[in-house]
């Protein structure tokens, strides 16, 4: 009966001291879980404020791609009217045409005389390239500054006689030739022409 009674005490301690061994690996593997979940979260967190930066970026690259795009636009002149030349009934001697700003563009500085932020005016046919025309401008309508703005009309004369640098013209009957009008900023306005077979009169309507 003593025998008995010591091994069940015995049976009682060992029973006890593997319960309480599954205990402590039941807490181990808790803290463990817990430690993976919590670097699990982190790394998420990482994650997500890696993209959400990568899009602010992205967002502020496009946008600065639409502005400079509507800059570009609101840049733009257009043509008005005819296109008219002098003749002196062998070449071309003066090409006059109007320019006004296209809808919602911004001013435009026709000052030839600036030296910079100015708008430059180059002539290209299939001798002659010049990418630097004299010309000038007149105020028709406006204030009767050389600033282009909204609402106002300007006179633009490039005299191919009078140009003191550069190639020599010979604009005659049948030519092809191209104007391009290129303000500080935003896109250019391109003007072609061709000449007709006869140069006799003094005043033609180029088409």
């Amino acid at each position: 009966m003593v025998r008995l009674i010591a091994f069940a005490r015995r049976w009682r301690g060992i029973a006890g001291r593997a319960r309480a061994s599954r205990d402590d690996e039941r807490g181990i593997t808790g803290l463990e879980t817990a430690i993976i979940l919590i670097a699990f979260v982190v790394v998420a967190a990482v994650f997500a404020f890696v993209v959400l930066s990568t899009g602010l970026f992205s967002s502020e690259r496009g946008k600065e791609a639409v502005y400079a795009g509507l800059a570009k636009t609101r840049g733009t002149m257009e043509l008005t009217g005819s296109v008219v030349a002098a003749s002196n009934a062998t070449n071309v001697t003066t090409v006059t045409f109007g320019l006004t700003l296209a809808a919602g563009g911004d001013s435009v500085n026709l000052n030839n005389a600036d030296p910079t932020n100015r708008t430059v005016l180059s002539y290209i046919d299939q001798i002659v390239t010049d990418p630097d025309v004299e010309y000038t401008a007149t105020s028709v309508t406006g204030n009767g500054d050389l600033l282009l703005q909204q609402g106002e009309l300007m006179m633009i004369s490039v005299d191919f006689t009078a140009q003191v640098a550069g190639p020599a013209y010979n604009i005659g009957t049948n030519q092809t030739f191209i104007l391009e009008v290129k303000p500080p900023s935003g896109s250019y306005l391109v003007i072609q022409r061709t000449t007709p077979p006869s140069l006799a009169d003094p005043i033609i309507n180029l088409y």
